[in-house]
């Protein structure tokens, strides 16, 4: 894109557009929502703020920064609101978020399994957790080349189990679940944000030691361990938050200025004791 596209007052239509081409709405699942779910297309952009879930709270941040763009990785809603009820009210969770959204005129975009199965996307925890990226687990319907889980090599000396859960503590600063014998030997390494149990078939077939996901349902966390692949659980929304400085990047290669990019922390969802 050329300098002085880049410089052209965006509408977010155009900021839309320009985000579609790097994580284009084929890519997606057919039940997804990706780009712009709620907003004017025609309306200039002044500010963007970026967070993982499209909240109440996140909207509410959006006034603070003056931002009137949101753009998440989850979509404000798969299946839609019964209802647009104000805040407070007892409405449903996602209707009250879209009333908001538009009471506030700010225009929400999201990319889902379009960023999840995006280079940017396969290549995001290989590289935080310091892994070689071999490959793509499951290649998508559409294109092979892109999919979910990524097939990575240990670099340098073997790790055991304890030492990469360590390492993921490390990284993300937050203690992980860990089903598997501590000092199993770790040489390849699967990892998938979010949700994972589509990904262990193909990591057991694979020959992986180990998955680093988001989540994975119990029952299917327990055939895995007895198959012989060790789980780290990161939480879903651990493993998925490195998305927003992704978007981040994103938003300013197409043309918004990077002090007008506001990343909403939503890092303390939940706690322990």
């Amino acid at each position: 894109m050329r300098e002085d596209e880049l410089a052209a007052a965006l509408t977010v239509g155009e900021l839309e557009r320009r985000l579609l081409e790097l994580y284009p709405r084929e890519d997606a699942e057919s039940w997804d929502r990706t780009g712009l779910v709620v907003g004017d297309p025609g309306e200039p952009v002044s500010s963007v703020a970026i967070a993982l879930d499209p909240t109440y709270a996140a909207l509410c941040a959006c006034r603070e920064f003056g931002a009137n763009v949101l753009i998440t990785h989850h979509p404000l809603f798969i299946d839609p609101p019964q209802g647009f009820i104000a805040f407070g009210n007892g409405g449903d969770a996602a209707g009250t978020r879209v009333h908001a959204a538009a009471r506030w005129n700010v225009s929400c975009l999201s990319f889902h399994t379009a960023l999840d199965v995006s280079s940017d996307g396969a290549r995001m925890l290989p590289w935080i957790l310091d892994l070689e990226f071999d490959g793509i687990v499951v290649p998508s319907a559409r294109e092979g080349r892109l999919g979910y889980g990524q097939l990575c090599t240990v670099r340098g000396d073997e790790l055991d189990l304890r030492s990469l859960a360590v390492r993921c503590k490390r990284v993300f600063g937050r203690t992980p679940r860990v089903w598997g014998d501590p000092d199993t030997p770790v040489a390849r390494v699967v990892t998938a944000t979010g949700s994972a149990g589509n990904v262990i078939e193909g990591a057991l077939a694979q020959g992986a030691d180990c998955l680093v996901c988001g989540e994975v349902k119990y029952h299917d966390a327990l055939d895995a361990q007895e198959r012989g692949l060790s789980l780290v659980e990161l939480g879903h929304d651990v493993s998925e938050l490195p998305f927003c400085a992704v978007l981040a990047k994103a938003v300013a290669s197409v043309g918004v200025d990077a002090e007008s990019i506001h990343i909403y922390d939503q890092s303390s969802n939940w706690f322990t004791v």
